[in-house]
């Protein structure tokens, strides 16, 4: 099984430890895809004037309070490095609190989950960058929008891969790479009682805390589903209200987790 996430938009600059090696992350064919998007994003950040650097903060879709993001992509090439679930942080990232599991489970949550990334294409969790700021709907000199860019790399390396793949990230991550029909994509409703009529809702904040939770009983499982059919199967043994919508053939299944409590 292979799980994909989302990055968070926080991340936490790692104090100490080796810069990055785009050669060690998951998938190291991607290593001269990587390193293109990395010089270009560092060379947009070490102009000095300030013509420049506010076509920074607007290539990067940042405000003018935001300018220490310019400075610490500037730094990317020497910064200090650490595992990806350090780095990112957020309310996906803090509900599945991968520091907090037991050895056996961290070791399954390193294997199975990879996050998604503008800068780097895909990695795992134990893998070592540094913060970064750089979304995926960005569009780089010489590079080209991010999205494109991406899906084009990341298709021959992804399809290859065997087995159900839960897809948990937002939706500009999705069109990164489009896995096939052994795969399925959640939403996170929200269940109440509106005059004793029970109502639902799509939940945004709270989607990310649902799923950070999931992916959490999951790893605590070690779960090996073999398809998306004992996929769901393991997902309701660890009681969740798990509703499957029509999809349409040869695409994702549509999976909704119900929650009463946000």
């Amino acid at each position: 099984m292979l799980i994909l996430l989302p990055p968070s938009e926080g991340k936490t600059s790692a104090t100490a430890g080796e810069p990055v090696d785009p050669a060690s992350l998951w998938l190291p064919e991607l290593a001269a895809a990587r390193t293109r998007v990395l010089n270009r994003l560092v060379a947009l950040c070490r102009r000095s004037s300030e013509r420049s650097v506010a076509d920074s903060l607007t290539v990067l879709g940042l405000s003018t309070g935001q300018r220490d993001e310019i400075t610490r992509n500037a730094r990317l090439p020497e910064a200090p490095a650490a595992p990806a679930a350090q780095i990112y942080t957020g309310v996906l990232y803090e509900a599945l609190d991968p520091a907090g599991l037991g050895p056996e489970s961290r070791a399954w949550l390193d294997e199975t989950a990879v996050v998604f990334s503008g800068l780097w294409g895909v990695v795992r969790l134990g893998d070592r960058i540094p913060a970064y700021r750089c979304s995926i709907g960005v569009t780089l000199p010489q590079v080209g929008g991010l999205t494109p860019y991406w899906k084009k790399v990341l298709k021959p390396a992804l399809d290859r891969l065997d087995g159900p793949v839960l897809d948990l990230r937002s939706g500009a991550y999705v069109a990164m790479w489009a896995p096939g029909p052994q795969s399925a994509q959640v939403r996170v409703l929200h269940e109440r009682l509106v005059g004793g009529v029970a109502k639902r809702s799509v939940v945004s904040h709270f989607n990310k805390a649902t799923k950070g939770r999931l992916v959490r009983a999951l790893a605590e499982d070690r779960a090996t589903p073999g398809s998306v059919d004992e996929l769901v199967v393991a997902m309701r043994d660890l009681k969740f209200t798990v509703e499957e919508r029509p999809a349409p053939e040869g695409r994702p299944r549509q999976l909704d987790i119900v929650v009463s409590d946000l």
